[in-house]
This record gives structure tokens, C-alpha cells and sequence, in this order.
């Protein structure tokens, strides 16, 4: 099977989040007819070769796709070629990862790999993580991984966490119309002070993802247009840097705020790789790079615990959740080629380390 015609297979095989079972069965049964030993928890597949005792390497992408929003030119679940680019759902997020994957294992199997290779297909990646988080401990101890989304094939060393908090500001209820002589306290103009506050906040910048600003995101409060709001709750985002703790964080916002802080959601966890670890040097020898980026979007990268990884692969995150998604041919093979390359040097390099230890 060529190159485009898995990529085909794939992005022809709707699989919205929640929905990939049709997509795991066809890569269960594509890599069974290819010899190897498929395991599989739910809609989350995986699968090892190489040489067992050795560094342990995962490649982990995702098989589901966001559902289809507005403005698609004719059907995004039919995969429609223009040249050498595939239109459809999924084509860059992340279905060419993980054909890329599937080429580079294919590739990598009739070689003499020294170390273990542990591919990871996951679900449910675009809603949360419950793909890799179910199966990770299944999967052993890793020397390093790599996780497939779209960046290029620019080796993101550091990635963004997501921090949501939601605030109370009390007030006491009243009649308009009485406010004033009764002292009434309005939630919602202190709800205002506080956002006012986050809207100037500044946090210390990272030397690969920069600066960032929280921001609120939603807000609501009163019940009636007579009535002095006793209560205004609102939420705040803020995409965190690997050097920053989401409980620290949160404790700092209820020390400048008036409003009540509690934490929404803090399991999206900022991650960072140290540029001089082996498997960032393999990426980016692997691509041809000069140096690691930052990334600014979540993924499964969040859930892989303390395993020193980076995030790269074919395609552009901008075409991400987007209409008329695609990737091109020569991205899938320079996708392909990476993923090879990649192990192989990430290996070799593995190997030097150990025996320089050693001496």
C-alpha cells in the first residue's frame, strides 16, 4: 500500500472523537495482516518491535478528529485529492501523523533496530486525553517519546499547559432603587475590579513559548435588572509554561483577587524537555533543525507523566479545526522519513550515552 493510499484509507474512515471504533478496527486488522502483534484497550491500539532490553522509544498520535465545523467545500468525511494535496477531516490532524507513524514502523521493522519501538494509537484526544491517560501504564517505562501533531516537522521542546479557574465575587442583594442607603454590595462591580486586575497581569515569559496573558472567558451574574447582583461568576484561562505550578498559580490569583478562586481544571500539564536530551537531539538531527520551538496547544504530550518527549510532525497546525483541512503528499513522505530517522538516531545516541556512563 503506497503512502497516499493509507492516507486515504484513514481520512476516509470518519473517527469524531468517541467514534473511532470503524478506524481501529481497520488499523487492527492493517497491522495484523503485516505480522504484527496489535494490542488493544477500547479504541486505543498499540504495538512494539526492535530489540527488547534496550532504550524503549514511543511514537504516540491520535485517531480521532474534532467534528466537522462550517464552510467545508463539499463533504469533509470523502477524502478528495487536488494534485498532491488530500482535502478532508482529519488529513492534517492528526491521520497524517499517524499514517507517517505507520510508514515509519513498517520501514523500521525489516531493520535491525537497536532498542524497542512502542507505537501508541490513541482515542478521545481531542476531548480530554482519555485515550493515552487509560493505556499509559500498560504500555512500560519509556526512554523518550514522541508525540505526532502537526508543527512542520518543527521539534517542539516545550508545551503549554491549560490552568482554568472559576471565581465567586459575593455581594449582597438589594433593591436598586435602595442600593445606596442600604449599603448593598454589588458582585458584579467587584467581579469588574478583579477582571480588571487579570486583564494587566504579567507573567515571567519562557525562553521557547514566550510571554502569555490570562484571559477571562466567560462570565455571568444577577438575576434581575432591579435587583443589586449578590453573587458573579466567572472564569479564567490561563495556558501555563513548564516552570509554572497550576497550584501556586491559583493560590496567587486568590491573593490578589476579591473574588472566591478555586481551581476548574488543572490536568492539562505544561511540559518542557531539556533541549540537550537525547531525544530532542534526534528530532533535531532527524529534521535538520538548528533548535527546538515552543508549542502553544495541549496534547497527549500532557498525560505522558515525566517522559522526556518533544511534539512534531507533518502538517500545519493552523489548518488544524479548520474547513477544507489537507495535507500534502511530500509532507506525508518527509513525515515518514523523519519518524525513521528519528529512532534510529534517537538509538544511536541512547547507546553512546550508556557507554559513556559506563566508563
Amino acid at each position: 500500500m503506497s503512502p497516499e493510499e493509507l492516507l486515504t484509507l484513514l481520512v476516509g474512515t470518519p473517527s469524531v472523537s468517541g467514534e473511532e471504533g470503524p478506524i481501529a478496527d481497520l488499523v487492527q486488522d492493517l497491522l495484523i495482516s503485516r505480522g504484527f502483534a496489535v494490542q488493544r484497550q477500547g479504541h486505543n491500539l498499540w504495538f512494539s518491535f526492535g530489540t527488547p532490553g534496550g532504550a524503549r522509544l514511543l511514537l504516540n498520535s491520535h485517531l480521532d478528529t474534532v467534528p466537522p465545523c462550517a464552510g467545508w467545500e463539499g463533504d469533509p468525511f470523502t477524502p478528495v485529492w487536488n494534485g498532491s494535496r488530500l482535502q478532508g477531516l482529519g488529513s492534517n490532524d492528526a491521520k497524517g501523523c499517524v499514517t507517517a507513524m505507520l510508514l515509519a514502523a513498517f520501514e523500521l521493522s525489516k531493520q535491525k533496530v537497536d532498542g524497542e519501538v512502542v507505537v501508541a494509537l490513541s482515542a478521545e484526544e481531542e476531548t480530554g486525553g482519555k485515550g493515552i491517560a487509560t493505556i499509559l501504564d500498560q504500555l512500560g517505562p519509556f526512554d523518550g517519546a514522541v508525540v505526532g501533531e502537526p508543527t512542520g516537522l518543527r521539534i517542539c521542546a516545550a508545551q503549554r499547559g491549560m490552568l482554568l479557574l472559576k471565581c465567586t465575587a459575593r455581594g449582597t442583594s438589594g433593591h436598586v432603587a435602595n442600593a445606596q442607603m442600604l449599603g448593598a454590595e454589588n458582585a458584579i462591580h467587584k467581579a469588574a475590579r478583579d477582571i480588571s486586575k487579570i486583564a494587566v497581569m504579567e507573567f515571567p515569559p519562557h525562553p521557547l513559548l514566550g510571554s502569555q496573558k490570562a484571559q477571562v472567558t466567560q462570565i455571568q451574574g444577577g438575576l434581575r435588572r432591579n435587583q443589586v447582583p449578590d453573587a458573579c461568576e466567572f472564569f479564567i484561562d490561563l495556558r501555563t509554561s513548564p516552570d509554572q505550578d497550576h497550584d501556586d498559580l491559583a493560590a496567587s490569583f486568590q491573593r490578589q483577587l476579591e473574588s472566591e478562586v478555586a481551581i476548574h481544571s488543572k490536568r492539562y500539564l505544561p511540559k518542557g524537555t531539556d533541549p540537550d536530551h537525547p531525544i530532542v537531539r534526534a528530532a533535531l538531527q532527524a529534521a535538520g533543525k538548528a533548535g527546538p520551538v515552543g508549542s502553544g496547544t495541549t496534547s497527549d504530550w500532557a498525560f505522558l507523566g515525566g517522559i522526556p518527549a518533544v511534539k512534531v510532525g507533518p502538517g500545519d497546525t493552523f489548518r488544524s479545526h479548520s474547513p477544507n483541512e489537507y495535507l500534502t503528499l511530500p509532507e506525508l513522505e518527509a513525515g515518514a522519513a523523519f519518524y525513521t530517522n528519528l529512532a534510529t538516531t534517537f538509538f544511536k545516541l541512547q547507546t553512546a550515552k550508556h557507554e559513556a556512563g559506563a566508563r
